[in-house]
């Protein structure tokens, strides 16, 4: 069965502009979702699975999360990029499940005024997604094997 693409929700102040999902991501919809008139700015980041990790073939990716704790600290990074920068629209979504190899496994995008708080605000929200949200990563080798893939330890 495939997947429809994702695009999160609508991200403007006091909205969420977070979501996890098992559905694939489309770009042109994440960055939609931040499109503003008054943005001068619009930055877009992807992460993709990638086919060879530590000298070994990867075959794909199985992402878990704890959905609740996950959706609570994208909420708090949410806050904090808002009150930083003077950002019109943020989006975040990440894919749970499993993934194959060139799929798209996290979308950040931004838009503000200006292009320097657009870049500052995506590098802000992707490094905070790594070391704050409780996403884990494992990795399908090509002969078969499993293996968790090491992270930061998640800070409170």
């Amino acid at each position: 069965m495939k997947s429809k693409p994702s695009a999160g929700r609508l991200a403007s102040k006091g909205s969420q502009g977070f979501h996890i999902t098992a559905d694939k991501i489309d770009p042109a919809k994440v960055l939609e979702s931040v499109s503003d008139d008054s943005a001068g700015g619009l930055v877009l980041f992807l992460g993709t699975v990638r086919n060879r990790s530590e000298g070994k073939a990867v075959k794909g990716l199985e992402y878990e999360t704890y959905r609740n704790m996950t959706e609570k600290r994208l909420a708090e990074v949410e806050k904090e990029i808002m009150a930083r920068w003077q950002v019109k629209k943020i989006a975040m979504v990440h894919r749970e499940g499993m993934l194959r190899i060139g799929e798209i496994s996290v979308a950040v995008a931004v838009s503000s005024e200006h292009r320097a708080e657009a870049f500052e605000a995506a590098r802000f929200a992707i490094d905070q997604i790594k070391t704050f949200a409780p996403i884990w990563k494992k990795e399908v080798l090509s002969g078969g094997e499993k293996r968790w893939v090491d992270g930061v330890q998640i800070q409170d």
